[in-house]
């Protein structure tokens, strides 16, 4: 079995110049995972559009109408952060459409592992709305369908991106069938991701969050990974583990303040691949999300693919280690694990 990969051009027409996340961000990683010859090593999944009656199972009927309808009359900003272009709707279809199709293709066993070079991005759309650039839920209705279709009970999703997925929290905040995990910057856009927010009712210790104040790096996120996240996978068994993948927390990314670098990036990657190898088959699919210095953006993801593919070393990595000292990371790992009896 091959690692598989889902594209298409429409993704591209989401777009609005000047805007942090643009059409370029993903064209640059296109056009290197080409000249590094990694494209050719993976399987094309083509996307399709996702099923409407399973996208309201994360979003609510009328929010996915006004979006329909909005980018039909031109488009615009739904709010500060976040715009709409006329094709938009389209291409977030498709994009939702092409995780959940990755995800039906590694747990059917057409593929090993997988990853979707979408955009828009996801994680901060909640049942509501969208925000924080992102219009629909990818990586959350790729987990939905998981738990409705492929009769799983048990979905890890990693997420890595510099901002907390508060949409995907919020969207499994009391299910005990999804472990949520996020390592992000805190205090920082959009406000969420304390330590105490761990879940209710059922789901009641289903939601870890790792809050890290700005500059922590490369030492440190190896840390949390191997002391928070393996054991915290190991106890909960998941059957597919999705990563909501952002580059953002680059210590050279213009848009926050951690401090990883490529090669940091590489160990995350292989933690989570080698969890999967351990604990479900393999089963991994990793969706684009944030990530705003092309080049990092770019060479991250390509690594990731690396990893994915099961690749002993990472690509060139351009621009090195983060310029100064790092921050520790003791206080927050003492206080997650104790909150979650690690």
């Amino acid at each position: 079995m091959t690692t598989a990969y889902c594209y298409d051009p429409l993704y591209l027409a989401h777009d609005l110049p000047g805007h942090p996340e643009n059409r370029v961000r993903l064209e640059r990683v296109m056009r290197t995972l080409a000249d590094e010859g990694l494209l050719a090593r993976m399987t094309l999944v083509q996307p399709r559009p996702v099923d409407l009656d399973l996208l309201t199972r994360v979003h609510r009927k009328p929010y996915i109408e006004d979006l329909k309808h909005f980018a039909e009359t031109g488009g615009g900003y739904i709010d500060a952060d976040t715009y709409v272009a006329p094709r938009s709707y389209d291409a977030a279809l498709l994009a939702a459409g092409g995780v959940v199709g990755l995800m039906r293709a590694v747990v059917a066993g057409r593929a090993r592992n997988g990853i979707a070079l979408v955009r828009p991005p996801g994680h901060h759309a909640t049942y509501e709305s969208g925000m924080g650039f992102c219009l629909l839920n990818n990586v959350a209705v790729a987990a939905r369908a998981a738990l409705a279709e492929a009769g799983l009970v048990r979905v890890l999703i990693v997420d890595w991106d510099v901002h907390h997925g508060n949409g995907t929290q919020d969207i499994f905040y009391a299910s005990p069938q999804v472990l949520f995990f996020s390592t992000h910057q805190y205090p920082y856009y959009p406000g969420s991701g304390g330590l105490r927010e761990v879940g209710a009712g059922a789901g009641k210790g289903y939601t870890v969050n790792v809050p890290l104040p700005g500059g922590v790096g490369d030492t440190g996120f190896a840390r949390v990974y191997s002391e928070v996240l393996v054991p915290l996978a190991e106890r909960f068994q998941p059957e597919l583990i999705l990563v909501s993948a952002g580059y953002d927390a680059h210590w050279d990314d213009p848009l926050a303040g951690l401090r990883l670098s490529l090669g940091g990036y590489w160990g995350l990657a292989q933690t989570v691949v080698g969890l999967a190898d351990r604990l479900c088959e393999g089963r991994v699919v990793v969706t684009l999300e944030g990530g705003y210095n092309l080049e990092v953006l770019a060479h991250g993801v390509a690594d990731t693919c690396r990893a994915l593919l099961g690749d002993a070393v990472p690509g060139p990595d351009p621009l090195g280690a983060a310029p100064s000292p790092e921050r520790a990371v003791t206080n927050v790992l003492q206080a997650v694990r104790e909150i979650h009896h690690l």
